[in-house]
């Protein structure tokens, strides 16, 4: 029996690559995104595309409702879709900050609501939630993309323990620097809302160091990887770390002290 799979952000990055390859390893692919017309080009891989706005409830359930009268089942969720908007706390408009958390947080949670009766019927699932190094590692002027991320890894952990007597299992992704549209469009609105102001000088520092990770990017490729392994296992990890830089964020965030972590993430913002 093929796995059926919803990929949310399936239209670039990490969710386009995931999709594709699930698909050519034999599984039955849905690959969502507000921009179906991006995703008309993952047809010849063997992906669905199939529209959805995660801010939205009505396109939500139309999504799901859609894949269980044509499949069946959902078998594995992988909320991917996500927005980096980077700013200045003091500087970033609330209505801004609560867009990243409705696309961050709350859609993968009403997406999870929406495939467990499912999943519970069926004493199978596998929810995979990609999270980010960024889950567990700040740097300025990711306040609000880091309080998403970081609430995703808190999510997770607290539904790891609600759904392990069903058969369903919770992953959680954290991919380090991986080649993504989103970290140009999020230092790009950075610029345009600290670039000018007190914090300038930070943003510009904040800016080049992205752009100095966006050198040594990982291809997408190595998440979905990752994320093939941790839905085949039988007992899969907690969670799953990889692409540039990621473990050794990771360890040195595990073994300094929060004030020696400061320092060094602020030495590279020179």
């Amino acid at each position: 029996m093929k796995h059926t799979v919803l990929v949310t952000g399936a239209s670039s990055g990490i969710g386009k690559a995931t999709a594709m390859y699930l698909a050519q390893h034999g599984y039955n692919v849905y690959g969502a995104a507000r921009r179906v017309e991006k995703l008309l080009d993952l047809k010849e891989y063997g992906v669905k595309p199939i529209a959805l706005d995660v801010t939205q409830e009505d396109s939500l359930t139309a999504c799901i409702e859609q894949i269980l009268k044509e499949s069946g089942r959902i078998d594995i969720l992988i909320n991917n879709a996500g927005s980096g908007y980077y700013g200045a706390l003091e500087d970033m408009p609330l209505s801004d900050a609560k867009y990243q958390l409705e696309v961050n947080l709350f859609g993968v949670a009403r997406l999870i609501q929406l495939v467990l009766p499912s999943m519970r019927k069926n004493k199978y699932g596998k929810i995979v939630n990609i999270s980010s190094v960024g889950g567990k590692v700040t740097l300025p002027m990711g306040s609000w993309y880091h309080a998403s991320k970081f609430a995703i890894e808190g999510l997770s952990d607290a539904l790891r323990k609600e759904v392990k007597a069903f058969g369903i299992d919770v992953i959680v992704i954290e991919p380090g620097g991986t080649k993504s549209e989103m970290t140009g469009l999020g230092a790009e609105y950075m610029m345009k809302v600290s670039g000018n102001g007190v914090y300038q000088s930070l943003a510009k520092g904040v800016s080049q160091m992205y752009a100095e990770m966006e050198k040594g990017a990982a291809e997408p490729l190595v998440i979905a990887r990752l994320i093939k392994e941790g839905v085949e296992v039988k007992n899969p990890k907690t969670r799953y770390a990889g692409a540039a830089g990621a473990k050794m964020m990771l360890f040195f965030r595990s073994i300094l002290s929060d004030k020696l972590f400061d320092r060094l993430i602020m030495s590279q913002m020179k």
